[in-house]
Parts: C-alpha cells; structure tokens; sequence
C-alpha cells in the first residue's frame, strides 16, 4: 500500500467515531497546549528582560552600602559606613570604569500651576544619563556650575512631563518641589519599564541642591553621605574587571581587614532583572513539567483506546491478512493512526497554547513570545509520543491469526 493509502485509513477510522477520536486527542491537546504557552511565557519573559537591561543602561555597576559582618557578628547600625561623594570620584579614576555619579533619591510632590505629582526625585550628576544611556527629548541636563552652586533646575521624566504639562513644552516653566521654586531644563525621553518599576516617572536635580534644600544627605552625621553609586565599566568585556576594582578599592577606602565582610554591595543591573527573569522561568518550567506529564497521560490514552480499537476491529484486521496483507501492513495502519491522533491533537494544541499564552499577556500584563520552531517542536513531539505508545496495539493487531480473527464476534 502507498502511504497515502494508510492515511486515508487512518482518517476514516478516526471520522468513524469522532467523539472517541476527541477524547482520545484530549490529553494530547493538554498537554501540547500547556508546552506552548509555557514556552511563549517564558521566551516573552526572556526578551522582556533583555529590553529592560539595555533601556536601564549598558554595563552599569551599582554600589549600595550594607551592613558588614566582623568575625561571623552582624555589628550594630552604626558600625555600617555610608558612601561618599569621594567614594564615587575614586571609583570614576578606576581605569576599568567610564563614569561614576553619587546619587540621592526620595519623594517629593511636584507642583505646577494647578497640577501636581507625587514622584521620585533623585540628586545626581550629569554622569548619571550617560551611565543610564538617558536620552533628552528636549532641553539640556546640568551645567557644572550648576552642579556646584546647587542650581535650583530640574530635568523631568516623560510621564512627570506629561502629569504636569500634558502636551504643553515645560522648557523654562518653574515648578515647585517642597515649595521650593525649580526652572525646567530638560525632558528625558521615555524609557519604560524595569524591575517593576517606571522608569519615567521620575525628575533629577543636582545632588547638591538635593542634599541642601531638598533630601539631605544619606547620614545625619556625614553631610557627604550618598544613599548609592552608579558606575559604569568601559565595556562589556570589562564588566568582571571592573567589579573586582571597586571591591578592592572601596575595602581599602573603607579600612576593611582581611576576612571581614564588605559594607557595601556591588551589582550589576543585569543580575537584579535576571532574578525576574529566574522567577518567571522557573514556573514555566514548572508548568511545563506537568505539561510533560499530560502528554504522557494523553499517550496512555491512546495506547489504551488503540487497544480497545484493535479488540472491535478483529474482523476487519482478520479480512485483510486473508486476502494478502502482510503483518507490517497492520502494524504500519494501526501505527500511523496514532501518529495521526497526536499529531492532529498537538496542532490543535498549538492552536489552544497560543490562545492561552495571548490571553495570559492580556490578563496578567505579561510579554509572550510564540516562536515558530517552539510549536514545530511541540507538534513532532506529539508525533513520537503518538510512535512511543501506538507501537504496542500495532504490533498486538500485527499478531492476529487471520483464522482466529475472521471467527471472532
């Protein structure tokens, strides 16, 4: 027989009993669909992260304080030692390093007119938007006499912008911070969304005008007490360098003794933004498991019910071996009759996977990312499981003596 022949059996014998043949498909169509919403939540969550690190900022480090521990003691508070201003100029002459900017940061209401914002305000440098990679939509960002005088300027976020102003240009409009009266100099363009927080719903002011009228500094005591560093290494390939850098530096700068523990953290942003990406992968790859166990399941239930098919189809399997079939011939029908439940199930599957994965992206605000070799895959897995349990009632219907099958009820 031609292959086309074994197929237009193994079509007809499905189109026999279409609810059988459905419920048959049912675990398979579970479990393909379950493998490829999980593949396109987690390729989604994959490029998502991707997208945040480069809009955070290329190769950016970023140094906070930390408690230290001495001989295995978390000591007190106040042994904790804040970073400096000084801290983040060494770290900028560090040959492995391109920038650095101390950086204070709290909440403030931002008034205009009769509108107002509650949002971020962070002191910095003007190195903080080449280190964040921070594009202007229009304006400047501080002059450094403005940096040393504590100009009273702001640069605001896209969405302060656009809370303030809407589709006015804010260029040269005073806004109040604290009652404090600040000129408008620059909008920053958007820049979305990282590790769960808006990145644009923020304004920057020069860090000594927030450590004098606006925030303080990070200590009461240490008036050049910063609350972070951001730095940012030379290249991609100097990421590693340039961490071991800092570490050497700020122990020494810090007066760190041999086996004590740091007071401070160095990270990185692509580590913090893989921890959500770890999160997201992990529970599609726990998803994906069960996934894996309903195909299993959904193969059971085909062995099973191919055997019970195999049982009502004595006859038919006894009338062709009489009339010349060949054993291989039964086992190849029965064989591609399974491989065409779960190829059939696993593109309706795919189909479902996909509805679920979209419908998941609308629900719960998460990205998906339904790649086409991922449902490929996914649909010839089906097939080797539909080869994997179907074997065993081909070769069972291959065995019938046609005697014996042509005298059964």
């Amino acid at each position: 027989m031609k292959p086309l022949d074994y197929l237009a059996l193994a079509w007809a014998a499905m189109r026999a009993n279409p609810i059988r043949t459905f419920l048959t498909m049912l675990g398979i169509i579970i479990g393909v669909g379950s493998m490829v919403s999980m593949a396109a939540i987690g390729a989604g969550a994959q490029a998502q992260v991707q997208e945040q690190i480069r809009s955070f900022g290329a190769n950016v480090l970023m140094i906070n304080p930390s408690v230290r521990n001495q001989g295995g003691i978390r000591k007190a508070g106040n042994f904790r030692r804040q970073l400096t201003i000084d801290d983040a100029q060494e770290i900028a002459k560090l040959s492995s390093i391109r920038a650095a900017a101390p950086s204070v940061a709290g909440s403030a209401q931002v008034v205009y007119g009769g509108m107002n914002w509650a949002t971020t305000v962070n002191g910095t440098t003007r190195d903080h938007f080449d280190i964040r990679g921070w594009r202007l939509a229009s304006g400047r960002v501080f002059e450094p006499e403005e940096e040393r005088g504590a100009g009273k300027v702001v640069v605001l976020g896209s969405m302060v912008a656009q809370k303030l102003f809407g589709d006015d240009d804010p260029l040269g409009k005073v806004v109040r911070i604290l009652n404090t009266p600040f000129v408008v100099i620059g909008v920053l363009r958007e820049k979305g969304f990282a590790a769960g927080q808006n990145q644009d719903d923020v304004i920057f002011v020069p860090l000594l005008t927030a450590m004098m009228r606006l925030i303080g500094s990070a200590n009461a005591v240490n008036r050049d007490a910063v609350a972070f560093i951001l730095a940012s290494s030379k290249s991609d390939d100097s990421m590693d360098s340039a961490i071991l850098d800092i570490d050497s530096l700020m122990r020494q700068r810090h007066q760190i003794e041999p086996g004590d523990e740091n007071d401070f953290i160095v990270t990185t942003a692509a580590s913090i933004l893989a921890a959500q990406e770890a999160s997201t992968r992990t529970i599609a790859i726990l998803l994906g498991s069960i996934a894996g166990v309903s195909l299993i399941v959904g193969g059971i239930s085909i062995m099973n019910i191919m055997l019970v098919s195999v049982t009502e189809r004595t006859r038919e399997i006894g009338l062709r071996l009489a009339i010349g079939a060949r054993p291989r011939d039964v086992r190849k029908q029965f064989l591609l009759e399974a491989v065409v439940l779960c190829i059939v199930g696993g593109m309706v599957g795919v189909l479902l996977g996909g509805i679920m994965a979209f419908g998941v992206a609308k629900f719960v605000g998460w990205r998906v990312l339904l790649e086409p070799q991922v449902a490929a895959i996914a649909v010839a897995f089906a097939g080797m499981v539909g080869v994997f349990f179907g074997y065993y009632p081909a070769k069972q219907a291959a065995r019938l003596q046609p005697v014996i099958a042509l005298r059964s009820d």
